[in-house]
Formats: structure tokens, sequence, C-alpha cells
């Protein structure tokens, strides 16, 4: 199977002895982790990575790669690591609702004039590629093991973990948390709680193309969306957004749920791949969660990735913020910034600070989108609607908003403009197609509450994202 990187060629052998001293601890060997580790293994840091399984990874989300985050990976090196596993470029997104689709490309490139790609492919084999870039950097020291504690002692931060049988002390003066989602780590370092809106379930449509090839796909269904993607030349991977409580697996519920209420909404393409899927496949899920970002006072710990920030998996941003936040850690912790933890946590602050030029795009734009596709009152299903409409104008109103998605357009007043540009537009659209003048003082009252609305969605996560 391509990108099937035994374990055995991760880790490192033979396994480091008890006491051993390192520049940085990371903690997780994820996407976020993996890239860490090589990329500070470059500059020269002894780094050792632990993680708590080097198998390779089945997940049903992280599967595509926006832009932003392609051009990060570039960045950073480690573009070889798309290759051999299938993956598939993606050059845009396409929305429909009902028979009506809208394209929606991503820009030409403003040097090279072609249009600028993002990628799509299986989880696991990414994964296993950048564990292995990792393993293969100088400096850089992977181990199978559960971290169990981090510690400290007057040398700095040290790291507990369970490797067989024995318990491990490995000492460095930085520990990077990134042990993903569901981090044990979190509640010990971070204040904030994290929030569940929903569940994504994942199948794999086999031999099944999406109605626009090597794009992203967005259902407009109800009661919330649905994402196609493909993720090697003959697999699509749909993920169906399920709100509020999951029904239960086991008793057939979610089946019913997806044969019933899911299955008449997909293109009739894909119905017939979706219930062969049902038939064969293991029904997989996964939680939707927020976690805003936020910072820890602790000297000589790190958190980072989605253990210190999440967003709602619908824009596909996840990766995104990850590699370009290695990016940025590049910059802030080159030289001999390491060797003293204050120093150290004064340009995290500063780090901080600097990624949500990007983040706070993506994380606002993901958290909003969801409010509106999933359409949970009346005032959000006009807005829902009104937001297509938006799309369907084409030129500025589809470009506009794939560069803030793509991550090529950082810009949170660009972001405010064309969301606010959507609640105007369902304004006008409500008095447009009005039959008579009669209706204009009850629409007068219904718009106000259209704008709340959108202000209700919209300023908290300005808030919690941009100052809190």
């Amino acid at each position: 199977m391509p990108g099937n990187i035994p374990v055995f060629s991760i880790a490192t052998n033979p396994i480091p002895k008890d006491g051993s001293d390192y520049d940085m601890i990371v903690v997780g060997g994820g996407v976020l982790g993996s890239a860490f580790a090589a990329t500070f293994g470059k500059q020269g840091k002894r780094v050792l990575m632990v993680e708590r399984d080097l198998s390779e990874p089945d997940r049903i989300v992280g599967e595509l790669l926006q832009p932003s985050g392609y051009n990060a990976l570039k960045e950073l090196g480690l573009a070889d690591c798309l290759e051999g596993i299938d993956a598939v470029p993606t050059y845009g997104y396409a929305v429909m609702r009902g028979s009506e689709q809208v394209l929606i490309p991503y820009a030409n490139d403003k040097d090279t004039q072609k249009p600028v790609q993002g990628r799509s492919f299986h989880h696991g084999r990414f994964i296993q590629k950048l564990r292995a870039a990792a393993s293969r950097t100088p400096n850089v020291t992977v181990v199978e093991a559960t971290v169990n504690k981090v510690l400290y002692n007057d040398d700095g931060v040290r790291a507990t973990g369970k490797i067989a049988q024995s318990t491990t002390v490995y000492r460095s003066p930085i520990v990077v948390i990134a042990d993903g989602c569901f981090s044990k780590f979190r509640k010990q370092f971070l204040g904030k709680n994290v929030s569940i809106s929903s569940h994504f379930v994942g199948i794999v449509l086999k031999d099944y193309i999406p109605p626009v090839k090597e794009h992203g796909h967005v259902i407009l269904a109800t009661p919330s969306p649905i994402l196609m993607y493909q993720i090697s030349p003959t697999e699509t991977r749909m993920l169906i957004d399920v709100p509020g409580k999951l029904p239960s697996v086991s008793s057939g519920a979610l089946r019913s749920y997806l044969e019933n209420t899911v299955q008449p909404q997909l293109p009739k393409a894909a119905q017939t791949p979706f219930l062969k899927a049902l038939e064969t496949q293991r029904l997989r899920t996964m939680p939707n969660s927020f976690l805003p970002p936020s910072t820890t006072s602790e000297l000589g710990v790190i958190v980072l990735g989605d253990a210190m920030n999440m967003r709602h998996p619908l824009t596909g941003g996840g990766m995104t913020v990850a590699l370009n936040d290695v990016v940025y850690l590049r910059d802030f912790l080159k030289g001999n910034v390491l060797t003293d933890q204050e120093v150290t946590m004064v340009q995290m602050e500063l780090f901080f600070w600097k990624r949500k030029e990007l983040t706070a795009v993506i994380n606002i734009l993901a958290q909003a989108l969801y409010a509106l596709f999933s359409g949970s009152n009346d005032n959000l299903m006009v807005l829902r609607n009104s937001c297509f409409s938006y799309f369907q104008q084409g030129g500025e109103c589809t470009q506009g908003p794939v560069d803030l998605l793509s991550g090529m357009n950082p810009s949170r007043t660009t972001l405010a403009y064309h969301f606010y540009r959507v609640a105007f537009h369902s304004i006008w659209l409500m008095f447009h197609n009005a039959s008579s003048f009669a209706e204009f003082p009850l629409l007068f009252v219904k718009a106000l509450w259209i704008f709340w609305t959108a202000c209700v969605v919209f300023l908290p996560l300005v808030w919690s994202e941009c100052w809190a």
C-alpha cells in the first residue's frame, strides 16, 4: 500500500537510555509534532519525539491540505512527504444545493499566474511519511512510548515515558505538547475547555469521482453539511456532519439516519456507492471540536496543534494552521533562544500573537460557515441560502471567500467584509422578492433579526480569536 512505512524504520534503534538529555522533547508524532521535530533537527537542536503508537493511523479527518498549508510544507522542505501516497491535487471547491452547483476555484499564484493547489490524501500515509522524514533528520530521535507525566527539577522539564514495562525519564529544558485533539495534558497546562458541536461520520466511496474532479465538495444538506473530496485517484472520502447527540451505532440508529436522511440528498451518482459503503464498511465517527487558542504560563512547556487550538473541520484548516505554526516557530525560536526558558516564553508570546494573523481568519471562517451551513434556526437558514446566492454572483463574491478559506489571504478585514456582505445580501433578497410594499414593515423587523443573528455568530468568534 502506498505510504505504508513499517514502524521499525521510523523508531530510533537502540532506544535512548534512561536519563538522556535533549534540547527539546516533542510529545506526539502527528502533523505538527513530526514537522516540528524535523524542522528543529535541521537547525541543529537535539530533538526527542515521543509517539504513543508509530503504526499507521487510521483517521477520517486531516486529509485535505489547503494551498497555504501546502506552501508551508514546501517552505519546511517536507513537500516530498506527499509523494508516493496517491495524493490528489485540489484546485478549489464545488458548493451544491439540491440540483444547483457553484464552482469556486482557487486563485492564480501572483508570480506564476497558475492556479494555486492544495492536496488531498489518506491521512495515515501522510503521517507515516512525515514521521519517516523526522526520523531521518540528523539530531532527531524517535521513540514509541506513552508519556505519563511532565515533571520539573532544577535542570528543567522532564518527560516521563513508559517503554514496555519500564519507566524511563528523559530530560529537556523545553517540552512541546502536541498530542492532538484528545490531549491528556491540555487540562494541566491550559485553562480553556473544548466544546463539541457535532460529529463527522466518515466513509470511503470506492471507484467514485465527485461531480467536479480534483475539487472539494460541500453539499448544503439538511440538517447540516456533507463534505466530499478525493483521497486517491479512485477513492472519495465522504464526511457527514451529524449535529447534536450522535445516534447509536450499535442499535442501528446511525445507519438508519444515513439511509433515510442523508442518502436522498446526495448526488444521484453517489447514492449507490454510498449504500454499498454502508454495507461493507464500519461506521467511524469523529467529534467536531472548537477550542480557542491560549497560552500556558508554565516555564519550559509549549502547547501546540490541536492540543491548543481547534476549529470545525468543515473548511479543512487544521493542517494549514499546524504547518504554518511550525514555520513561525522556526523563526521565533532560532539560534540560542531555547537555552533560556524565560526568553523562550517571551518569544512564544510573540508567536502567539503573530499566528493570529492567519489562524484567526481560518478559525473564525470555519466556525461561522458551520453556523450558517448547519442552519439551526430560521434566521440562519436565511443566511445560509443568502451565502449560496452570494457565491452564485461569482467574481469577488467567490474569489474573496476562497482566498480566505485557502489561507492565501489572511485578512480579518476581508473576512468581516464578505461575512457582512452576505448578511446584507440576505436582507436585499427579502425586499427584492417581496410581493408587495405591504410586506415591508414586517421585513424591516425581520432584517434587524437577521443582522442581529449575523452579529451573534461573528462577533464572539472575533473576540475569542483576535483579542481574548
